[in-house]
């Protein structure tokens, strides 16, 4: 049976836009290459970081209690790092999401008089009421704490203002805050090169400072991470890129030794630090979905490119456009208008293997500063390595899409979004 009678009797997709999308994927050969050759690099680091550390059955037996002397835990952080080119790691399923792991950095190494400078402008919009951005004063923020934040936004280039970087590093400034991912902006996401440069920079200015990189929606899309490069602490989440769409809950941090002790500290208490927190049979999926991340990830970016290239040709602005260079798996997509998004998004649920008949809709959402539209069909609840789509409601209404564990499920919800938009007038197949 051909891809048009497939997709046209299960999921009336018109055939004109499957033919279109059979002519695209032909064009994204080469940057699928790519694509390809990386990831069997980043799979080589990780399977032989396995076999470094000599991982075994033994390792993925689960502790309760205090978890003490959890053998597993400890070789599946010895991998992490040995990956991640760092000195050490935390890797639990405890952290509850990229926010609180990066959060336990900023009030892991941050004290009352020191300021946190971020140079790509303000962090994801989950972070501004740990910082004291917005909220309510009183509830535990870092300015709550006596500690200063200010930013440099980025040139309209997307680069970094080097110029003004220097003009505010001062005595107060103890950390250098860089988001390696577009977040909820129009820019491209930093490049692990644009990184290193940044940290050369800086600690040129100052050495001391701590450099401090967002890692989410990052590990893997290149062949080396911002702690290969010389930053100092990098955190992430368990359900985007490192968990490979298999483990359930988690965060980890990787970076310099003494610094990730101290993060350690606040998981837990100082004194306790790593050497708490049992693991409850989760080994096994930590250590598996690690090994699966490789692949997983570029089988999002395929489907990132595919739909680039595919919403390029119908006349939407996308960022970054398929043949750019990639450091994050989120393909932004510029809509104009509130419909339009909100119809991509419902397309992108109508696709989805779980939850399907579901409308998602624009809602108030705790750590957002506007209504958001979230389309998620995941079998592991706001899974980001798992195909979604989210835009927050307001101009200049763009859709963000990132993740698929498989590449033609990507292509699928892409084509019934394209489809949605058509059945209700919105676009128009010439």
């Amino acid at each position: 049976m051909k891809n048009t009678e497939i997709y046209h009797e299960a999921f009336n997709i018109n055939t004109k836009l499957v033919k279109l999308s059979e002519d695209i994927e032909k064009k994204c050969n080469v940057v699928f290459e790519r694509i390809k050759q990386v990831s069997a690099y980043n799979q080589s680091k990780v399977i032989r970081a396995m076999q470094e550390y000599g991982v075994s059955e033994s390792h993925f037996v689960g502790s309760t209690g205090y978890g003490y002397n959890d053998r597993g835990r400890e070789v599946i952080e010895n991998v992490y790092a040995s990956v991640f080119g760092a000195e050490d790691a935390l890797v639990r399923h405890q952290i509850t999401c990229g926010t609180h792991a990066l959060a336990l950095c900023l009030y892991g190494i941050l004290r009352p008089g020191d300021e946190l400078l971020s140079i790509t402008g303000k962090p994801y919009d989950t972070l501004d009421e740990v910082i004291g951005i917005r909220g309510a004063s009183g509830t535990g923020t870092l300015k709550d704490y006596q500690v200063t934040y200010r930013q440099v936004d980025l040139l309209e280039n997307g680069e970094l203002d080097y110029e003004k970087i220097e003009k505010s590093i001062s005595d107060r400034t103890k950390m250098v805050f860089i988001q390696r991912s577009r977040g909820y902006s129009w820019r491209g996401p930093i490049t692990v090169e644009r990184i290193g440069q940044a940290v050369r920079f800086v600690k040129k200015i100052k050495p001391d400072l701590v450099v401090m990189v967002d890692n989410c929606y990052g590990e893997f899309v290149e062949d080396k991470e911002p702690t290969d490069v010389g930053v100092d602490l990098m955190a992430g989440s368990l359900i985007k890129n490192p968990g490979g769409g298999i483990v359930l809950s988690g965060g980890y941090i990787a970076g310099r030794k003494d610094l990730v002790e101290l993060v350690s500290y606040r998981m837990t208490v100082p004194g306790l630090g790593r050497e708490v927190g049992a693991t409850l049979g989760q080994n096994r999926t930590l250590f598996e979905g690690f090994f699966l991340a490789p692949h997983i990830v570029a089988q999002s970016l395929k489907g990132a490119v595919f739909a680039s290239a595919l919403m390029e040709s119908l006349g939407y602005d996308t960022c970054p456009a398929c043949s750019e260079e990639r450091s994050d798996i989120i393909q932004a997509i510029k809509f104009g208008n509130p419909d339009a998004v909100i119809a991509f998004c419902q397309g992108i649920q109508k696709g989805s293997p779980v939850d399907s008949f579901v409308t998602p809709v624009p809602s108030e959402m705790p750590g957002y500063d506007s209504p958001v539209i979230m389309a998620a069909g995941a079998f592991v609840q706001g899974s980001s390595i798992e195909l979604s789509a989210d835009a927050p409601i307001r101009p200049p209404y763009i859709a963000y899409l990132q993740g698929g564990l498989v590449y033609e499920h990507v292509k699928l919800g892409v084509l019934c979004a394209v489809q949605e938009l058509i059945n209700r007038g919105l676009l128009t197949l010439e």
